[in-house]
């Protein structure tokens, strides 16, 4: 059993100004009990990674609203992966068509939540691979 809550980011990459969205998510999952790390708008995937690794946490979620999902995760992955990260567990919300979510599994997301998701689906699915 874990005995410590789950730590979780939640990043909004790239030039996308819309946060209510992630800020709504990050409710949901304090109300569960997590610890929850918001970076605020504007990040850079370097950012991300350095607040990731800064804050010890174990999902890193991705809100995304700009269309930029692919190259954006893709250099997240690829620094993550440079910085010893590789085995946390990654996921992307927002405006993510459904021609695009295997793309991002290939990529090494453990799930995509779009638009209108809801907010138990994502809290279970971390904690079920997180452990809760």
């Amino acid at each position: 059993m874990r005995k410590k809550p789950i730590r979780v980011l939640i990043a909004k990459p790239g030039l996308d100004g819309h946060d209510r969205g992630a800020k709504v998510v990050a409710h949901a999952m304090r109300d569960a009990g997590m610890e929850v790390i918001y970076t605020g708008l504007h990040q850079t995937v370097e950012q991300i990674v350095e607040a990731a690794l800064q804050e010890d946490v174990d999902v890193v979620g991705l809100s995304i609203l700009s269309g930029a999902h692919l190259p954006l995760t893709e250099k997240l992955m690829a620094q993550l992966e440079e910085q010893g990260l590789r085995e946390l567990l990654v996921i992307v919300g927002g405006n993510v068509p459904a021609r695009d979510v295997e793309g991002l599994v290939a990529l090494g997301v453990a799930r995509v939540f779009p638009t209108g998701s809801r907010f138990d689906e994502i809290v279970s699915f971390i904690e079920e691979r997180v452990g809760g």
